[in-house]
């Protein structure tokens, strides 16, 4: 029977941390900052949580379940 591979694409951009939750960086900070709030850059800065409606396919990508 041959191996199953983790999605490449959601190594990348998920991690998972000590006490199970997946992580991911949030989106809206890469350009066009000017007319953003600084408020709002900066609260983008933290890592966002996976909903819970979107953990099992998540989980599924990455190979947990």
């Amino acid at each position: 029977m041959p191996k199953v591979k983790t999605n490449s694409s959601a190594k990348k951009r998920f991690k998972v941390t000590g006490t199970g939750k997946i992580t991911h960086q949030k989106s809206f900070k890469r350009h066009i900052l000017t007319k953003k709030s600084t408020k709002r850059k900066r609260h983008l800065r933290k890592d966002g949580v996976v909903a819970k409606s979107h953990m099992d396919f998540v989980m599924r990508l990455l190979r947990l379940k």
